[in-house]
């Protein structure tokens, strides 16, 4: 039998201007980027997978594009896999914050409410609780597909790979993550 296997599949490009904080920030994904991402995820995933996804429109856009050319799929949305959410910092230009909070932020990266919103720790939290459900065998021992954040995949490769106890800092945090409309795959078991 071989490993199950957690799909990590990151939403088509948002329609918003490049350098914008759009975290939860609730945007569309461009339709022709999300139709073409649907058609090769859905010649590339094994038949019968858990599917879920953000419940933020860019991932649901995704998940219904997908589920249109695999009708095998049943989707599922979990508020778990939602990006970070950045507070006032939403919608504003990356540039336009102060210098003095980003660098307030990444000085307590744990813990910090960038722009009042979510500390990436109670992010941490949620999709580690995601994970776990995901490992375990509610998914009746199937792959799971989740189509979600590039902020959701960090937090994976930092939940699977961060040695325990591990402090966390900005400058240990994983920059890596799948491009808009790519997609990681990572061992459950």
């Amino acid at each position: 039998m071989s490993a199950r296997r957690l799909w990590l599949a990151r939403h088509a490009q948002p329609l918003v201007a490049p350098g914008t904080c759009y975290g939860a920030l609730d945007l569309p994904a461009d339709a022709a980027a999300t139709a073409e991402s649907a058609r090769r995820l859905a010649a590339a995933l094994p038949h019968g997978l858990a599917v879920r996804h953000s419940s933020l429109q860019r991932c649901e856009l995704l998940a219904l594009a997908l589920q249109g050319l695999r009708p095998d799929l049943t989707l599922q949305a979990d508020a778990r896999l939602a990006e970070m959410d950045f507070g006032a910092w939403e919608g504003r230009p990356w540039d336009a914050m102060a210098r003095a909070d980003i660098d307030a932020w990444t000085a307590a990266f744990a813990t910090h409410r960038p722009g009042g919103g979510e500390a990436l720790e109670r992010m941490l939290a949620r999709v580690g609780a995601a994970l776990r459900d995901a490992q375990s065998r509610t998914h009746g021992g199937r792959d799971v597909l989740w189509i979600t954040h590039a902020g959701v995949a960090r937090c994976v490769q930092w939940l699977l790979q961060a040695a325990p106890g591990a402090a966390l800092r900005a400058d240990a945090w994983p920059t890596a993550a799948p491009a808009f409309g790519a997609w990681t795959v990572w061992d459950l078991e």
